[in-house]
């Protein structure tokens, strides 16, 4: 497949229950899982979780990143990771982002906030890399 990232797909079409509700994070912000894409472009495969995540807007009651950052990781472990083990996904990175606005893969967005981290699957756990 060509071009920049090829959607694996809503997961939606594996679970639906997370593609149809919200989902608390542990800070207690509402995420939706928007997609899943499966990147070649680094060289290697590279998983993107992205999640709309609208209480990160800049503002007197934003999310801060070291938050979100925790969130991710629950994240990456509870619901990237699992799906990526029961789907037979072996990726070489695995990318947790939050926007708070929809913004299509690629494409810039100025005025969108947007949040990624970056772990490596070892053993069915989410492993933090620092980049």
């Amino acid at each position: 497949m060509r071009g920049r990232g090829c959607v694996l797909g809503l997961i939606l079409s594996i679970s639906p229950a997370f593609a149809t509700e919200a989902i608390i994070a542990p800070s207690g912000q509402t995420v939706t899982l928007s997609e899943i894409l499966l990147d070649e472009n680094p060289g290697e495969l590279w998983v993107r979780f992205r999640f709309l995540a609208p209480q990160i807007t800049p503002g007197p009651d934003a999310i801060a990143p070291d938050t979100a950052i925790a969130d991710m990781q629950v994240l990456c472990d509870d619901l990237a990771a699992p799906y990526l083990v029961d789907n037979a996904i072996a990726p070489a990175r695995i990318v947790m982002s939050f926007s708070d606005r929809e913004v299509p893969f690629g494409q810039p967005d100025p005025d969108a906030t947007q949040f990624f981290e970056l772990f490596s699957l070892q053993d069915g756990a989410c492993i933090w890399e620092e980049f």
